[in-house]
Formats: structure tokens, C-alpha cells, sequence
């Protein structure tokens, strides 16, 4: 199906003059509160180094229109520079199946790959403010959210008869909630006022503060204020740290208590009964596919699952919505191999056909409000599965490891009874999965954490210690005492767990994260011991020679504390200069005024 070329496309929204020659003060400032400092550095100045356009660029890679042209097919009507090689996908991704029939209005997500890792100017500043959020909230480098509002209604003015189109925006930032409470704002004004207001858009969010995490934020966006706040990796799990500012809320016309999370009891609602082996699937990284009616259930499914095995980041592969043009289609419906670890969320029936060899189908009806009693249903058999009109139910020969917790789903079922409101449904089932996960996740960091050298080791004058590696075998001995069944009441096979655990995507990722962090740390406990040492004292006995390699080797140590923003105790850095400056000063002159200049990296 064709699509336009680039030089047929609207003027990009990013490009326009308007947008540059606009009066700054016809635009609300973004109010900023900021929360007592973490450990983090001076944000204030490095927010002062922004560009225009780069508070834009923190939170939007670009705002895509996608319509459906009678000629053409899909094609995108406005934009701004959209990430190179990705038009196709994002013009398909924009719109529902066919046979979706979603009239009115839609939302749903999508996530593609990246088309090129370009280094974007903005990218040292990004991993600063990136630090501190949680895993499974960190920008994504290799792929692209797409958040979709889709309107199809009847215009009998057109020839197809409908009027059909979609606003898109396009992050690397996970937030999911944020992001389609934004298109609520903003997709029913563009409809009606089409291109100027998302000029005004684009200007409202370029003059907002960057995303840091654990600040609480008031967003202007076209006449509403959202506030929200960034949660961090510090945060109490299953908490919401959303206080009433000192300032006042008067002008605040949203407040969101969560900028990511869905509702996880209406995604698995049609499927509770499963909740336990769902769980263990996606924590083995099993290959999955959601089959849904549309692609608001699809996404809103997919994102349900990766979130459920949360504070534990997914690294694995999901995709909420795929379609049949995805560049990955190849790839991951191919029969001459065993599925990959990903989860897909499709509408279209040919994958019914498609994906049948695949080990894991979870078929989702139209998700009802959470006031009719979901029917328990048996695990079905694969075979069972012949069309995407096959009863909903999970379609699997997989047998948990461990057993059936029938509380959490008589609690859950009690709670339709009486009619409990569905936000308490979802906490109640969130919390679930969250001290599911920290039972399970607990006995890892704790041996992981034993792997650690004594700091007692740490010599000012080596080099740091290394980890000591992790051993299987050494760590299944650490269950039987300080196993799950301390924090968990559910039995079964534990240890057989753990060790599929053990070889999937999911503690590859993990097991990555923290021993970059524990070598982090290692680096900080290092400088710290050598920022204790008398320097001066040390290189009376040192030659000439040996003074100006120390001195070379400290600033290796300072540029790499400032680069991987080391976590080193408030001060050493500070102490870390003095001292090479101390040094330097012992040398001649002529060496004094190669040492002081800049070094280039």
C-alpha cells in the first residue's frame, strides 16, 4: 500500500516559524516544585543549559498525524521528524485492524524498535535525569512508545463514508497513564482547531521542566494543568507519593497518582482465575501473545502482564500492538525456530493461524466492568485454538511450579460480590503481585549482595576488588533457610522455579543491573578510601615521573566519578580536587601549566 513521501507531507510542526517567532509570554509557565534533594547533583544548573526545544525533546521524540487517505491507505498528514525508517510502522501501528470496528473515539499504545541509535545532544543530560527512576520506568533506548488517540465517526461528506484519523505521540519514556490522559487534553482541540493548537502545544511542553524523578510538577497543556509527580527508585513500593503542595492547587485542573500504572484487575479480569501462571510465565520470559478484539484491550493486556512482575524490570521484548506490517513480523511469527521471548497483543484473525505454534495464547473477550462474575475456565490445550473467535481463556500445556493460590481469588471474587469499587480491586491485586515478586526476588539480592568484597579489602593504593561471581549451586543452598517460604504462604516447587529463573532474559537483566551498581559502588568506596590518604605526605617519596602519573590517574578517577555519576559520599569530589591541585602545585612551573589545562575527552 503506498504511502506519501516525505516531500508530500505537511510542513513539520517542529520546523515552523510560528513556533520560533511566538511571543513567550502569551504561554503559561510550568510551575515546578521541587521535593527535599536525593542523591542526585546541582538539576537546576543543567536545566539552565537547555536549549529551546530540548524540555520538548525530554518528554516527546515527535506528535505525528496519521489519516486514512482512499488512494493511499495509511499516511501521515502532519509531523514533526519522526525516528529514520520507522514512517510505515508508524503509520500502521496508528490504526486499528479492520475488523476492530471501533467507532468513536480509541486509545491504545504500540513500542517499536528504533531505526538508528543516533546520540541525540540531549543524551548525557537524559542519563542525569534517568539515574534515579525505578527499572522499570528508565528511558528506552532501543525502542519507541507510540500513544494513540483514534477517532473514526460516519461523514457522509467523504467518500469512504468515515472520517477517520490519528493523533500520535511518539516517547521513549514509558508513561503510559501520563501520556493518554495528555491526548485526552489535546486529540478532541486538534480535531475540531486541526494544526495551529498543537503548535501551541508543542509550546506549552517545551516550556515544562524536564522529567526528574521524585519532583512533584504542574503542567500547562492548552488551558488544563496536570500534576504529577516522577516516582523514583527510592520510593516505598505499592505507595504513591503524591502529597498536597505547600503551593496552591487552585489552578490545578487534573492531578494523576500514577503516571505508568493500568488497571490490572480489568486486564485480567476475563482470565483471574490464572493469575499465578500468568505471573510465572512472564518471570520466565516465556513467549506469550495476547489475542484481543481491539487494540485497546491488546495494549492495555501486554502492559498488564509486564507490569505484574514489578518492581522486576521486563527485559525481554513486548510489543501491546502488532500487526502484520511490522518490520519484526518475520522475525517472530517464523516456524523454522522456537518462538522468541516476547509478548505480542494482536487484533487481526490471521494471527489466530499465524501464531498457533506458539506455546503460550491468552485470548481476551470484550473486557466488561468489573460487576459481572468472570466463569472459571480450565486451562485449554493449544489445539483447541483454531480462530481468533475461540472462547476466551488461556490456551497452554505449561504446569506451574507452584500451586494454585485460591485466596487472592476468592478475595477478588468476594470483592465483585459486594461490589467493591474497582480501584480497590486493582490495589488489592497489585499488591499481590508486588509481594509475590519481593518473595521471590528477596533470597537473590540477598545472596547477590553477600558476593560484595568487605570493604575492610578496599586498598587506596589498588585497585578495587572484584565481585566474586555468582554460582548456582551456592546460591540453591541459601533457600532452604532463607528461601521464599519466609515472606510467602504459597508452596510448590520453589527451587525448580529459580532455576528456570536463572536462565531467562528477565535475571540476565537483573543480575546486569545490579552488579553494575555494586561495581559502582566498589569505584565510590575507592575514592573515598584514597580521598583519606595524605597525598602530600605520600609523594615526598615519589620521583618526578611517578608524581605527574598520579596526578593523571586521579583525574581518570574524577572524570569517571562525573561521568557515571558515582555514588561517593557529599564532598569527596570536592576533596578529590584539592588534592590534585595540592600535587600539582609540588611540581616545576613548566609542568604545573601542562597539568592545569583541560583535559579533552
Amino acid at each position: 500500500m503506498a504511502l506519501q513521501g516525505p516531500e508530500e507531507l505537511g510542513e513539520p510542526v517542529e520546523e515552523s516559524e510560528d513556533l520560533d517567532d511566538q511571543d513567550a509570554s502569551s504561554i503559561s509557565p510550568a510551575e515546578e516544585i521541587t521535593l527535599p534533594p536525593g542523591p542526585g547533583g546541582d538539576e537546576e544548573t543543567e536545566e539552565a543549559l537547555l536549549l529551546p526545544w530540548d524540555r520538548f525533546s525530554a518528554w516527546l521524540h515527535c506528535i505525528c498525524v496519521v489519516g486514512f487517505d482512499l488512494e493511499l491507505g495509511q499516511a501521515v498528514e502532519v509531523r514533526q521528524k519522526y525516528p529514520p525508517g520507522t514512517k510505515t510502522s508508524i503509520c500502521y501501528l496508528s490504526f486499528p485492524d479492520s475488523n476492530s470496528g471501533c467507532l468513536g473515539d480509541t486509545q491504545f499504545c504500540f513500542r517499536f524498535r528504533q531505526g538508528s541509535n543516533r546520540k541525540t545532544s540531549l543524551g548525557c543530560f537524559l542519563e542525569t535525569t534517568d539515574r534515579d527512576a525505578p527499572p522499570c520506568l528508565k528511558r528506552e533506548q532501543g525502542h519507541y512508545y507510540g500513544y494513540v488517540y483514534f477517532r473514526q465517526v460516519r461523514d457522509k461528506s467523504l467518500k469512504r463514508g468515515y472520517f477517520q484519523k490519528s493523533l500520535v505521540l511518539i516517547s521513549q519514556l514509558p508513561y503510559v497513564t501520563f501520556f493518554h490522559s495528555l491526548l485526552k487534553i489535546m486529540a478532541p482541540e486538534y480535531f475540531e482547531k486541526q494544526e495551529p493548537c498543537l503548535e501551541a502545544a508543542c509550546n506549552d511542553i517545551d516550556r515544562w521542566p524536564t522529567p526528574h524523578p521524585g519532583r512533584i510538577l504542574t503542567l500547562p497543556i492548552m488551558g488544563v494543568v496536570l500534576k504529577v509527580r516522577i516516582p523514583t527508585s527510592y520510593d516505598k513500593p505499592g505507595t504513591s507519593q503524591l502529597v498536597q503542595s505547600a503551593q496552591s492547587d487552585s489552578m490545578v485542573s487534573i492531578v494523576l497518582p500514577t503516571i505508568h500504572e493500568v488497571d490490572l484487575f480489568r486486564c485480567f479480569y476475563p482470565v483471574f482465575f490464572h493469575l499465578q501462571m500468568l505471573w510465572e510465565l512472564v518471570l520466565l520470559g516465556e513467549a506469550l501473545v495476547v489475542m484481543a478484539p481491539s487494540p485497546a484491550e491488546s495494549s492495555d493486556t501486554v502492559l498488564a502482564l509486564v507490569s505484574c512482575i514489578a518492581p522486576l524490570r521486563y527485559c525481554s521484548d513486548f510489543r501491546p500492538y502488532f500487526t502484520i506490517h511490522d518490520s519484526e513480523f518475520k522475525e517472530y511469527t517464523t516456524r523454522t525456530q522456537a518462538p522468541p521471548s516476547v509478548i505480542l497483543g494482536v487484533t487481526n484473525p490471521f494471527f489466530a493461524k499465524t501464531l498457533q505454534h506458539w506455546p503460550h495464547i491468552i485470548r481476551i473477550g470484550d473486557m466488561k466492568q468489573a460487576g459481572e462474575m468472570a466463569k472459571q475456565m480450565k486451562v485449554k490445550k493449544l489445539k483447541n485454538l483454531k480462530t481468533l473467535d475461540s472462547k476466551p481463556g488461556v490456551y497452554t500445556a505449561y504446569k506451574p511450579y507452584l500451586n494454585k493460590d485460591e485466596e487472592i481469588i476468592k478475595q477478588l471474587q468476594k470483592g465483585v460480590q459486594q461490589k467493591r469499587p474497582s480501584a480497590a480491586q486493582n490495589a488489592i491485586l497489585r499488591r499481590y503481585f508486588l509481594e509475590l515478586t519481593q518473595s521471590f526476588i528477596i533470597p537473590l539480592e540477598r545472596y547477590v549482595a553477600s558476593l560484595m568484597p568487605l570493604q575492610k579489602s578496599i586498598s587506596p593504593w589498588k585497585s578495587p576488588p572484584q565481585l566474586r561471581p555468582f554460582i548456582q549451586q551456592d546460591f540453591m543452598k541459601t533457600l532452604e533457610k532463607a528461601g521464599p517460604q519466609l515472606t510467602s504462604r504459597l508452596k510448590g516447587d520453589w527451587i525448580g522455579l529459580y532455576r528456570h529463573f536463572l536462565k531467562s532474559p528477565n535475571f540476565d537483566g537483573w543480575f546486569r543491573n545490579r552488579r553494575k551498581e555494586m561495581t559502582q559502588k566498589l569505584e565510590a568506596l575507592h575514592l573515598e578510601a584514597l580521598c583519606e590518604e595524605d597525598l602530600q605526605k605520600r609523594i615526598q617519596k615519589h620521583t618526578e615521573v611517578e608524581t605527574v602519573d598520579l596526578v593523571l590517574k586521579l583525574k581518570d578517577k574524577l572524570t569517571q566519578a562525573e561521568r557515571e555519576k558515582l555514588p561517593v559520599r557529599p564532598g569527596t569530589l570536592e576533596k578529590l580536587r584539592a588534592h590534585i591541585e595540592g600535587v600539582i602545585l609540588t611540581l616545576p612551573e613548566d609542568l604545573q601549566g601542562i597539568l592545569h589545562k583541560p583535559t579533552t575527552l
